[in-house]
């Protein structure tokens, strides 16, 4: 399998979910700008979307959204419970907060990386987050983990989603429980490698 990936973007999720399952999977990185793989294949013949993450198949197939995608590797292995069993009131529990990571949080993120949006529009996104942080962080105080006692899928979702409140200069101290979450998950070995890995591929 190869999975298309741009270092620290979304993909950094199913790079990490991999890690923990330990898959084979190669990493191809994709120039956001160019649209050209770092082999010059051009990658909106890979995924038409242009955006990641891709994960490309063994019988050539492309499955896109990081959802479906970490779903996918985690049924892959499913005595690893990264993921409840299909069918499960657990795994819709799981699906739900995918939604709301996706929905809130990950779209919530997106404006603020371009220079054009406005201030208004970039507080409105600043307060937008903030609100839905409130609601995770009041999760995470009972729980360790999104879903429970169990790292899942969701765990490295919502972990690199956090991440880019560094890059947009969003202030997480309002959220002790969140912030102690990103430093429990930091210290993971699949997450250690992943970071690594696209940090040196960013260099």
């Amino acid at each position: 399998m190869k999975l298309y990936y741009i270092p620290s973007a979304c993909s950094l999720s199913p790079h990490i979910v991999a890690n923990e399952l330990g898959l084979p999977i190669e990493l191809v990185k994709v120039d956001s700008k160019s649209k050209r793989t770092e082999h010059g294949d051009d990658y909106l013949a890979i995924n038409p979307k242009g955006y990641v993450p891709a994960l490309q198949l063994d019988d050539g197939r492309v499955l896109t959204e990081g959802p479906a995608v970490v779903q996918y590797l985690a049924d892959l292995k499913p005595d690893a419970q990264l993921a409840p069993a299909n069918g499960s009131m657990a795994r819709y529990r799981l699906q739900e907060m995918l939604g709301y990571i996706n929905s809130e949080l990950h779209q919530g993120y997106l404006p603020l990386f371009y220079p054009e949006t406005s201030d208004e529009m970039r507080a409105g996104r600043m307060a937008h987050l903030r609100k839905h942080y409130a609601l995770i962080d009041a999760t995470l105080g009972f729980t360790p983990f999104l879903l429970g006692e169990r790292f899942s899928i969701a765990d490295a979702y919502l972990f690199v989603v956090t991440r880019w409140a560094t890059f947009v200069n969003l202030d997480l101290a309002p959220f002790p429980h969140l912030q102690a979450f990103q430093e429990r998950i930091a210290t993971r070995p699949a997450v250690q490698a992943a970071l690594h890995r696209e940090q040196a591929a960013a260099s």
